[in-house]
């Protein structure tokens, strides 16, 4: 088991190398540099050359990921000249609301998408099957900002009775008092992950209604739900575990999109405006901390699953 904790940190450890290199080496080949998106088309070839060298890009390429890599480590991600703030500063206040806004969501996708996966697989092939397959396909092809343009329009014009915006605030005390404000972002974002849940814990649970142990149970005469849901239901949610620490990057596209659309004050928002603004720092350090999210939930589901699941052997865990 340790062995294997320590290969997929090792593992780990690698992905986030590369995708920070990548990152780096991608934004340092923006068209003007990193200078000139720091300060503006204004500014002379002098004071260009005077960044350069104080924030040590004239260096050999190499040399200027090293350095980064040393910061990071020590915490410090940059300063955002277009914020005129630390970036560590802004992703701290920022941070928090973009995981109350993730979590939330996955748990309304958890919550809907279990019983109706399970509905799915015990009337397979049948009405219920057909409807929850149509709903939740057309949920899935439909694009985020479409979903949440039609609540917006749904429950905030024609039914006035949210607001089209979402909570403002300092911290998420702020956003959690205007709980109201969060049902449209949460509900929106809740459907990017929606159909995925719902397929997924259907595909799973017909297999699992189809082992051995279920026609044993059956055979014993034990209630059709008890089977199903003490049985069934429960060794199929393993797997989701899994399914969960994968859809961390979902969950964050799905926050920027939903962010903009909804003007809420987290790391998605702060990302599309560093978009538009070519603030380096911001897009080098949030797609960091994404990558770093991303590794460190697979590796967490993983370990969770095992644990979990006592019939799960890792190869190499010294079991």
């Amino acid at each position: 088991m340790w062995q294997y904790v320590l290969r997929r940190c090792g593992q780990a450890v690698v992905v986030v190398i590369l995708v920070t290199f990548l990152t780096f080496l991608l934004l340092h080949n923006l068209p003007g540099g990193a200078a000139r998106s720091a300060l503006g088309l204004g500014a002379t070839q002098a004071q260009i050359a005077a960044y350069n060298e104080q924030m040590g890009y004239n260096e050999p390429f190499i040399t200027q990921y090293v350095l980064y890599l040393s910061r990071l480590v020590s915490g410090d991600l940059g300063f955002s000249f277009q914020m005129n703030q630390p970036v560590a500063e802004l992703i701290v206040q920022r941070l928090p609301k973009t995981v109350l806004l993730s979590v939330l969501a996955a748990a309304v996708a958890l919550v809907i998408a279990v019983p109706l996966g399970a509905l799915q697989a015990t009337r397979r092939g049948k009405l219920p099957d057909y409807l929850v397959t149509w709903v939740a396909l057309l949920a899935y092809a439909t694009p985020l900002f479409f979903s949440g343009m039609l609540l917006i329009v749904l429950f905030s014009q024609t039914i006035p009775i949210l607001p089209p915006q979402a909570p403002q605030g300092f911290g998420v005390r702020d956003i959690l008092s205007d709980w109201q404000g969060l049902i449209l972002p949460v509900g929106t974002l809740a459907i990017a992950t929606l159909a995925a849940y719902t397929r997924y814990v259907r595909s799973t649970m017909i297999d699992n209604l189809q082992e051995n142990y279920i026609r044993t149970a059956r055979a014993k005469g034990l209630p059709g739900s008890r089977v199903v849901i003490r049985h069934a239901l429960r060794n199929s949610l393993f797997p989701v575990i899994s399914l969960l620490g994968m859809y961390i990057p979902v969950l964050f596209s799905g926050a920027l999109v939903v962010e903009q659309l909804f003007n809420y004050p987290g790391m998605g928002l702060m990302f599309w405006q560093a978009t538009q603004t070519r603030d380096f720092p911001i897009l080098l350090a949030t797609t960091t901390i994404v990558a770093i999210a991303t590794v460190l939930g697979s590796l967490l589901a993983d370990i969770a699953y095992a644990v979990a699941d006592p019939r799960v052997r890792l190869s190499g865990g010294g079991e």
